[in-house]
């Protein structure tokens, strides 16, 4: 799976790069028709107690599939993405069928 990466209003992290690169990739392995991935890590001054906002998008066969979070911390948002991405994934997987 590509996976690319998108630093907006933040500095680039190569650790924060390779603890969604490891998510993902765990992702990746459960559900494997899944083609891409897009991310963004965005930081949002105007907010106090969240502002660290980090967006998937993954590209699979039909719809693209995508997922946003808010929190306080990097770490604390790629894991509720993460969580809402998986839980879209498990959807649809029910709706392909085998021949």
């Amino acid at each position: 799976m590509t996976v690319n990466f998108q630093y907006v209003n933040t500095d680039v992290s190569e650790t924060l790069s390779d603890f969604i690169q490891k998510r993902l990739d765990k992702l990746g392995e459960k559900f494997e028709f899944i083609i891409s991935a897009q991310v963004y890590i965005k930081h949002n001054d105007n907010e106090h107690d969240a502002g660290k906002i980090c967006n998937i998008e993954l590209s699979l066969p039909g719809p693209r599939i995508f997922a946003t979070s808010n929190e306080r911390t990097y770490e604390l948002a790629v894991n509720e993405t993460i969580a809402d991405l998986t839980r879209q994934l498990k959807k649809r997987k029910q709706t392909f069928k085998t021949y």
